[in-house]
């Protein structure tokens, strides 16, 4: 079992930053690849960023340059750092490990970029 809590979200301005965390409980954590989501409202969810357990990250191309997926396998965390923020950053961002025996989600992290 792995349990995913988010942190960090906000309101940040326009051009802003914010660093989100998600803390994993579990032995198992610093094998699985994780992922960041998002949904804004009246979307569907989309696929923000993977970092792989090795270390490779792969990203939405709206993000690139913007934001950077990190992993701490020693504390059990990932990490999204945003910055250039952009008013249609704004959604609830969502935590995902997931291999092909296993699929979990944190409760989301709200962010909202507006001025």
């Amino acid at each position: 079992q792995v349990q995913l809590v988010e942190s960090g979200g906000g309101l940040v301005q326009p051009g802003g930053s914010l660093r989100l965390s998600c803390a994993a409980s579990g032995s198992i954590f610093s094998t699985l690849p994780m992922h960041w989501y998002r949904q804004a409202p009246g979307k569907q969810r989309e696929w923000v960023a993977a970092i792989t357990s090795g270390g490779s990250t792969n990203y939405l191309d709206s993000v690139k340059g913007r934001f950077t997926i990190s992993r701490d396998n020693a504390k059990n965390t990932v990490y999204l750092q945003m910055n250039s923020l952009k008013p249609e950053d704004t959604a609830v961002y969502y935590c995902n490990a997931r291999n092909v025996l296993l699929d979990y989600w944190g409760q989301g992290t709200q962010v909202t970029v507006s001025s």
